[in-house]
C-alpha cells in the first residue's frame, strides 16, 4: 500500500516548493548539456554528436539508478532518502565541472544521472500523499513544475552563462541549488516513512504486470521523439534557422515556458483521463514534430513549435508517471522511479539515433522525422496495452 500523510501535519506549499526545487536542480543539469555541446565539443577537440554522448551517458545513469536506488531504499524513510539522493546529485555535477578530460566528463554524467530517476520518482510517490486521491495528477504535475521552470529559468540562464564564462559554471550552479534543496527538504518536508509492506520483493513484483511493462515501452520509444529533435537544439537554431548563438538560450527558454504551461494545465487533463491524455500527447507531440520538420529554417514558426512541443511533451510526462502509479499500487515508488529510466531510455535513444541521421549527412532537420517515426512508434504501444487491457478485463 501507498503510504499516505495527514493534511493537518504538514505544511503543502513548503513541502511541495521544495521537492520542486529538486526537480529545478535535475531539469537544468538535465537541459542544459544540449545548450552547450558546441562549447563543450571545443573544449575536448570533438564533434557535436560524440559530445552529444554526455546527454546519453547522463540518461544511462538515470536508467541505472532510478529502479537500483528505488529497489534497495525501499524500506527507507522517504525524507532522508530524498535529501541523500539531492546530495550525490551536487556531488555528481560538481565532478561534472572539475572533468579535465572528455572521458572524465562522460563517466561524471553517468553518476550525475544515477539520483535523477528516483529522486522524481519517490517525491511524485510522496506528493501524491500529500493530496486526496482525485487530486493526483495536479499533484504530480506540481512537482514537474520545477523542472518546467528549470527550462525557462535555468536551462536558459546558465546557458549564457556557460557560452560567457565557460561551460563548467552550469554545473557548478547545479551543484549549488542541489545543495539548497537538501536545505529546504530538511526545513519543510514531513517524514514520510516507508509503505508497511515495502521491500524489494514487494517492489519488484509490480513488474509481473504487463500494463507496467507497457507504460514504459510507450515512454522510452514515444518520448524519444522530442529529444530527438530537442538535443540539437542548439545546431537546429544556429545552422538552420539562421540565428546567432545569442538566441540559443531564449529559444531554450521558449520551450521551458511551453513545458512549465504544459505541467499547469496538463494535470487537469490527467485528473480527467489518464489513459485520453496519453494518446492525446503522443499525437500532439507528432503533429508537432512534423510541423517542425517542415518549417524550421523559419525562425518564427520553428521557435513556436519549440515552445508547443515543450508544451505537450510535459503533459505526456505527467500522464506516463500517473499511469505507473495506477498500474503498480502496492509498489509505486519503483514503478514510479522506472518512468524516469524509461524517459530516459528515450533520451539517450533519441540523442544517439538524432546524431545518427546528422552522422549519415541528412542534416540536422531529420532529428524531426527520427521524431516521427518514435513517436508513431510509441502511440502504437500505447493503442495495443488498451487492446491487452481490454481483453484482460473481459476474461476476468
Amino acid at each position: 500500500m501507498a503510504t499516505t500523510v495527514e493534511p493537518a501535519a504538514i505544511h503543502r506549499g513548503g513541502a511541495v516548493g521544495a521537492l520542486a526545487l529538486g526537480g529545478f536542480a535535475i531539469g537544468t543539469t538535465e537541459f542544459a548539456t544540449m545548450g552547450l555541446l558546441p562549447q563543450m565539443a571545443d573544449t575536448f577537440d570533438m564533434s557535436i554528436p560524440t559530445a552529444g554522448h554526455a546527454i546519453s551517458l547522463y540518461a544511462l545513469g538515470v536508467v541505472v539508478g532510478a529502479p537500483l536506488i528505488a529497489g534497495l531504499a525501499a524500506k527507507l524513510p522517504r525524507k532522508g532518502l530524498l535529501i541523500a539522493l539531492t546530495i550525490a546529485l551536487a556531488v555528481g555535477n560538481g565532478l561534472s565541472a572539475a572533468a579535465a578530460s572528455g572521458t572524465l566528463l562522460m563517466v561524471s554524467r553517468f553518476v550525475a544521472g544515477l539520483p535523477h530517476g528516483a529522486y522524481f520518482g519517490i517525491a511524485a510517490v510522496v506528493a501524491a500523499a500529500l493530496v486526496p486521491p482525485e487530486r493526483r495528477g495536479t499533484a504530480v504535475a506540481r512537482i514537474m513544475v520545477g523542472l518546467t521552470v528549470a527550462n525557462l529559468v535555468g536551462v536558459p540562464v546558465v546557458t549564457a552563462a556557460g557560452q560567457r564564462i565557460g561551460w563548467r559554471v552550469a554545473y557548478l550552479a547545479v551543484a549549488v541549488v542541489a545543495l539548497a534543496t537538501a536545505v529546504a527538504l530538511a526545513r519543510w518536508l514531513p517524514r514520510v516513512p516507508a509503505a508497511r509492506d515495502a521491500g524489494v520483493a514487494a517492489e519488484l513484483r509490480a513488474f509481473r504486470r504487463p500494463q507496467v511493462w507497457f507504460a514504459l515501452v510507450t515512454g522510452t520509444v514515444g518520448f524519444g521523439g522530442m529529444f530527438a529533435v530537442y538535443s540539437y537544439i542548439s545546431p537546429l537554431t544556429t545552422e538552420v534557422g539562421g540565428l546567432p548563438a545569442g538566441a540559443v538560450p531564449w529559444v531554450l527558454a521558449v520551450f521551458g515556458l511551453g513545458m512549465t504551461l504544459g505541467a499547469t494545465f496538463g494535470g487537469r487533463f490527467v485528473d480527467r483521463s489518464v489513459m485520453g491524455a496519453v494518446f492525446g500527447g503522443l499525437v500532439a507531440v507528432t503533429v508537432v514534430l512534423i510541423g517542425f520538420g517542415l518549417t524550421a529554417s523559419s525562425p518564427v514558426l520553428a521557435i513556436t513549435w519549440v515552445f508547443l512541443l515543450g508544451f505537450t511533451s510535459q503533459v505526456l510526462a505527467s500522464a506516463l508517471q500517473v499511469r505507473l502509479m495506477d498500474a503498480s499500487p502496492d509498489a509505486p515508488s519503483l514503478a514510479s522511479s522506472s518512468n524516469h529510466s524509461a524517459l530516459n531510455m528515450a533520451n539517450g535513444a533519441g540523442a544517439w539515433l538524432g546524431g545518427v541521421a546528422i552522422s549519415a549527412g541528412w542534416g540536422y532537420t531529420s532529428t524531426a522525422w527520427v521524431g516521427v517515426v518514435l513517436s508513431l512508434a510509441g502511440l502504437a504501444v500505447a493503442g495495443l496495452s488498451v487492446v491487452v487491457e481490454r481483453r484482460a478485463a473481459v476474461r476476468a
